[in-house]
């Protein structure tokens, strides 16, 4: 058993697990494989599902839709697990077809914030390495071709087929964000060896695919970097300390305050913020843990939900351009002038003022 792992227990509670920050690299987001474990259910039935979640003694389906951070093999092995046991070798294809960077948490939404299409991809570079650790991702243009590469460090492990799929799949979505619909890339470029048949990997994807190749690559018409995106629908305030902070945190997972820490700003996030909820996140009562804060932190509740409300809030003024009422709103105060007293009480500044100050 790997130093780190961490251990499924069927029920619908799952203890925090206690992982050395040495066994962290490589991690990906657990955001990046929501609905897959529904897709299996569905697909293969609840039995196979159950067991391929045994077999990598983690419970998939309860991290998705949460950030938070698994091994990438651990990932890779869940989807070969599936294979093995239901026999279907194109399971990788079905993946891929529902696949979508909206589903990738705050980094997808951080990339798809951005005004075109090469703008978007130039965000997946540079915060790539808040999102996992081991991949690349590199961006190209060689004449009048664009070509949008991502070598991943799981590549050659049994399984991997299934996401090297994902994988190009996750990056068309990115492409169907700001291209008209009835664009597709000139071609696709797997990192895997050639199929028997290619015509279900063509469909998928719209375009010609080749394999063999050294990335997992989609090349269209450079000029396409320049769409901007067809809408842009309301959505949460997100910065690039949101997406960074996420493997930031991960290093501290192992100690009492880095976990209670997280829980906390996943909370202020949402605007509502609880110790019950918090306790119940830490699988611990509230009296327990008010005597753990007391004992590892020398603070109360109350103090270590400000400060982090604090430095939340320093992030959105600095980085962000939404009004203070809106600030104000989403944290949960009742009124601007509370949220503006409160700010002014921990940093000597009123919110205007240390936005001005940036």
């Amino acid at each position: 058993m790997n130093q780190g792992a961490t251990h499924f227990t069927p029920g619908p509670r799952v203890r925090l697990p206690h992982v050395a920050a040495a066994t962290l690299a490589p991690v990906i987001s657990a955001t990046a494989i929501a609905g897959v474990s529904a897709l299996v259910r569905h697909s293969f039935g609840e039995k196979i599902l159950r067991q391929a979640k045994q077999a990598v003694m983690l419970d998939i389906e309860l991290l998705e839709g949460h950030e938070c951070f698994i091994p990438q093999a651990t990932m890779v092995d869940f989807l070969w697990e599936v294979e093995r046991r239901s026999g279907e070798i194109n399971f990788g294809l079905v993946v891929a077809s529902e696949q979508s960077l909206s589903e990738y948490g705050l980094w997808g939404e951080y990339l798809l914030a951005a005004e075109t299409l090469g703008g978007a991809l130039g965000r997946a570079v540079s915060a790539l390495r808040y999102h996992s650790r081991g991949d690349r991702m590199h961006v190209a243009v060689e004449a009048g071709i664009a070509r949008v590469s991502f070598f991943n460090a799981m590549r050659g492990r049994p399984g991997y087929l299934h996401v090297a799929n994902g994988t190009a799949s996750v990056i068309l979505s990115m492409l169907h964000a700001y291209l008209p619909p009835d664009l597709r890339p000139q071609w696709v470029e797997l990192d895997i060896p050639r199929p028997a048949t290619t015509a279900l990997f063509e469909d998928v994807y719209g375009c010609p695919v080749r394999f063999d190749a050294d990335a997992v690559t989609l090349c269209f018409d450079a000029r396409l970097l320049a769409c901007r995106s067809k809408e842009r629908p309301a959505s949460r305030l997100v910065t690039i300390e949101d997406v960074a902070r996420g493997l930031g945190e991960a290093d501290h997972l192992d100690s009492f305050q880095g976990v209670l820490i997280a829980q906390i700003r996943a909370q202020v996030v949402t605007g509502t913020v609880s110790i019950d909820s918090t306790a119940r996140a830490l699988d611990t009562s509230v009296r327990t843990l008010q005597r753990m804060l007391r004992r590892d932190c020398g603070a109360d509740f109350r103090e270590l939900v400000n400060g982090v409300r604090m430095q939340r809030a320093k992030e959105l003024l600095r980085s962000s351009t939404a009004s203070i009422t809106r600030i104000a709103t989403d944290f949960g105060y009742s009124s601007p002038a509370n949220f503006a007293r409160a700010f002014r009480k921990a940093t000597g500044l009123a919110p205007h003022e240390f936005r001005a100050a940036c």
